[in-house]
Formats: C-alpha cells, structure tokens, sequence
C-alpha cells in the first residue's frame, strides 16, 4: 500500500469515527428530551393543586372595621382573629410588663400597627377556639380572650395571662399591602 492509500484509508476511518460520535450524540439527546417529555406529566402532578394555592394566603380589606370591632376570616382553614382595637386596648397591652408574661412578647413584636391585631384564633393549650371576639363574648380577666375549655385567659395583644396555655395565640405571617388591606400568608 502505497502513502497516499494509507493517508486515504485513515482518512475514511476518521470520518466513519466521526459520522458515528454524531449519531451516538444525537441519538443521545434525542433520547434524554424524550425521556424528560415523558416524565414532566408525572412530576408536574407532584405540585400543589390550584385549591390548595388558594389557601395559602387571604387578601382581607380593613376598611369596614370598626374601631373596637373584630372579625375572623379563614386562613389555612384556621381562624385568623383580626382585632380593630381601641385607644385604651393599645394603652393597655403596651404598659405590661414583661416580668408579667409567661411566654415574654412585647406588644411592638405582635402588632405591625398599633391599632391591628391578626392572630390564629386557637388557643395553644389544646386548640380550642377561644371566646372573645363577638362584643357579647366573655373576654376573661385580662379583656382579650378567654378559653372556656380549660380556662386560659389572654390579654388585649393575644398574649397568655393565666390558665395552662404554654404560649401566646400566634401571629400568622402578614404585611399591608397598603394602609387598609391586608395579605395573610
């Protein structure tokens, strides 16, 4: 075989080489994409249904609230108590002392505006809803809630006073979206 031959049938023996790497990667990705398109169906589904989205957070307007005046809306499927208070109930949930609570929370740490208070309504000793937001309600000894179940008695900021509850009615995550709405969740 003479050198031109030689360099010839190298020559063809790279370019079958190559032609085959081209297929094996086509083929190859061809392949991954078909498999990934097979698969999206099945890891799509994993995901939260629309219902579910629609929970995970509440849009309330404040604006019919009067001052002195409470409503609860649902969130989560909870109750979430939202608290119009008073001149005097922001008086007197902020002089407590902190010496006072059991579960230590100032007043500025549980309310992003004074004159608002947004809690889940259920009590922490056994998740009892407690009484206190209907103006004929027993509002215990303190003026916030009161627990008929087991007794535990929270004050004008939702925070534990006396009874066996271990904490305060907890504050669901929020912000305003401007001065007289507000978005749970």
């Amino acid at each position: 075989m003479s050198d031109e031959e030689a360099v010839e049938a190298k020559k063809k023996v790279v370019d079958e080489d190559t032609r085959r790497d081209f297929l094996i990667w086509t083929t190859s990705a061809v392949s991954a994409f078909g498999v990934g398109m097979a698969a999206w169906p099945f890891i799509d589904q994993m995901n939260p249904a629309a219902d579910t989205l629609a929970l995970a957070s509440t849009e309330v307007d404040l604006s019919p609230i009067e001052e002195g005046q409470s409503i609860t809306v649902v969130w989560r499927g909870k109750p979430v108590f939202i608290r119009h208070r008073t001149t005097a109930e922001i008086d007197e949930a902020q002089k407590v002392s902190l010496d006072d609570l059991r579960h230590k929370e100032s007043d500025e740490d549980r309310a992003q505006k004074p004159e608002w208070l947004v809690m889940v309504g259920v009590c922490t000793h056994l998740g009892c809803i407690p009484l206190g937001q209907s103006g004929t309600d027993e509002k215990g000894e303190f003026g916030g809630w009161f627990c008929p179940c087991h007794g535990s008695h929270y004050d004008t900021s939702g925070r534990i006073r006396k009874g066996p509850a271990p904490d305060n009615l907890l504050i669901p995550p929020y912000e305003f979206i401007d001065d007289m709405v507000i978005k749970i969740g």
